[in-house]
């Protein structure tokens, strides 16, 4: 059964290095949560590493920026591994053709710039969709008015040209202030009960979690797999993500999952229980919100 704790410092020494999850856990998409963002400094500053692991749909480098724009603190976190930088290999090996349909807004585009780590990349080109050979979904147009609904007729032809969709984001919502919103997840969620092929890159699949890993090991940090533990508020990605890679992982309640763990600082231990028991997850830790 999970272990409600009440900050992270209570279970840092146990662990080397965090994954940890941005929009719900860091920020809420429009300001950082400075207890959170404090407990990060915190827990660098006893030696620990902490990779950021986000199901954003953009490059590391434009991860960065926006974390910069939102006033997160750069001195609570080592590095950052995205599914769009997993996606993103993927696509540049030729996963969905060479001619993609984009569905997305003009600040996603940075996705398909030029990447350095495949070797004889393909060459992309961003066509109609009556032209395309697949898809990518790097999220909705409008994410404050589209729902995954609006795209099936857009679906539709793709599944009938036998496209395959690539989702660079496999996040179904998040949450952007008061605004809870759909994510490119939900589109290939619902292209798969479509029929159609949707290729998954974020959590909670393993090529992120192997990218995050490479980061780590990048600042020098030899950690085995019990040393590591996962942070994160959804309950499909971040909590299913890390028991397929079988990582400890601390759930934060008072995310997505807020209602129905009955958080306020901290979750209504009952509802806590019922829920999980519901979706038959069993995190090592969960805590409202991370301090």
């Amino acid at each position: 059964m999970t272990q409600i704790v009440e900050s992270l410092s209570e279970i840092a020494a146990q662990y080397d290095a965090l994954f940890v999850d941005l929009w719900g856990c860091v920020h809420d998409g429009q300001k950082p949560f400075a207890e959170a963002v404090e407990a990060l400094r915190a827990y660098r500053a006893g030696g620990g590493k902490v990779v950021l692991v986000t199901n954003s749909p953009r490059p590391r480098k434009a991860v960065e920026a926006q974390l910069a724009q939102i006033g997160v603190d750069p001195e609570a976190w080592d590095s950052i591994a995205t599914s769009g930088d997993s996606a993103r290999t993927a696509m540049f090996q030729g996963a969905v053709g060479t001619r993609v349909h984009h569905v997305g807004t003009p600040e996603e585009l940075s996705f398909f710039e030029p990447i350095r780590v495949v070797d004889d990349p393909v060459h992309i080109e961003l066509v109609p969709l009556d032209q395309a050979e697949g898809l990518v979904v790097t999220g909705v147009v409008n994410d404050l008015e589209d729902r995954p609904e609006d795209y099936r007729g857009t679906l539709l032809y793709a599944k009938q040209k036998g496209m395959k969709l690539l989702c660079a984001n496999p996040d179904l919502i998040v949450d952007r202030g008061p605004h809870r919103v759909y994510c490119a997840g939900a589109i290939a969620q619902l292209y798969t009960e479509m029929g159609g092929t949707s290729l998954y890159f974020g959590k909670p699949h393993p090529p992120i979690y192997d990218l995050a890993r490479r980061r780590l090991a990048k600042l020098g940090a030899d950690v085995p797999d019990g040393r590591i533990l996962a942070i994160g508020d959804g309950i499909r990605t971040d909590v299913a993500g890390a028991a397929g890679e079988d990582l400890d992982c601390l759930f934060i309640s008072g995310g997505l999952a807020a209602e129905e763990t009955g958080t306020e600082r901290q979750p209504d231990p009952g509802k806590l229980t019922a829920y999980l028991r519901e979706v038959q997850m069993d995190p090592s830790y969960t805590i409202g919100f991370l301090r």
